[in-house]
């Protein structure tokens, strides 16, 4: 569970995208964002939750707000991730799990009663200004987008 809320400044982050670009917070500095951290690529959620994101790709774009993933895979990983579901906004690569620490989505899960270090399933969006406006620990990776939309009563 994060330890940021609602109005707090984002934490700047900076990482490889799957072009092996540098993408930080300043990157998107005046936009909204969607930032949604996940735990791995080509996984049944995960999967789930980057299409949906990325079919409404065009729709969040038209309304303000870029989208970026991040999880701990890859930037060979992310590419072929990207490549495969032609997804349109930037995965970040965050290997050495500073951006998830950063934001608190690194900590300890739970499987079939095995403890384990993971990445905790975590929306943010942050506005224009670097704060961050909502959070989402529950994220519905088949409906994330319409999750989002009635969150933030976005029209």
């Amino acid at each position: 569970m994060t330890s940021l809320s609602k109005g707090d400044k984002a934490p700047e982050f900076h990482g490889l995208n799957q072009n092996n670009e540098t993408i930080s917070l300043e990157t998107f500095k005046g936009k909204k964002i969607i930032l949604y951290f996940y735990p791995k690529d080509n996984t049944p959620g995960c999967t789930a939750e980057s299409c949906n994101l990325n079919d409404n790709y065009q729709a969040w774009l038209a309304k303000g707000y870029e989208v970026v993933g991040v999880s701990p895979d890859s930037v060979a990983s992310h590419k072929k991730f990207a490549d495969k579901f032609q997804f349109g906004f930037n995965l970040i690569a965050d290997t050495e799990k500073e951006i998830l620490q950063a934001y608190g989505v690194w900590g300890e899960k739970s499987m079939y009663g095995k403890k384990y270090m993971g990445v905790m399933r975590t929306t943010f969006v942050i506005n224009e200004s670097g704060i961050i406006e909502d959070i989402f620990e529950k994220v519905d990776t088949k409906n994330h987008t319409d999750q989002i939309i009635k969150a933030l009563d976005i029209k």
